[in-house]
């Protein structure tokens, strides 16, 4: 684990970036974490997906997989892929503060 620093926020992330501490999160960060991994800008579908992500997480103790996030969130896989190129529910994840779905590798 370390501590970074983002948008003048100390926090602590794992090894892959992952925030260890869900209620360090903002949205504030959260645009920083997307700038990091190549989203210059998050836009209303991004936030439907990350909020998406985080309030299943907050409610269940699990982020979704990439098959129940296509079916539940009303964003279709194939523009999860174009939304978060890198792995949507990863990255959506990583974004939304939460820790990394179970079954992302």
């Amino acid at each position: 684990m370390t501590t970074a620093t983002i948008s003048a926020t100390s926090v602590d992330r794992d090894a892959e970036g992952f925030l260890t501490d869900p209620q360090q999160w903002s949205e504030r960060l959260a645009e920083e974490i997307a700038r990091e991994n190549g989203i210059e800008e998050l836009t209303e579908r991004h936030w439907l997906v990350v909020r998406f992500m985080r309030d299943r997480y907050l409610t269940t103790g699990s982020a979704p997989s990439i098959r129940s996030l296509g079916k539940e969130s009303g964003v279709p896989v194939k523009e999860l892929y174009q939304l978060f190129p890198k792995g949507p529910a990863k990255l959506a994840a990583k974004i939304g503060g939460i820790p990394k779905p179970k079954g992302c590798i």
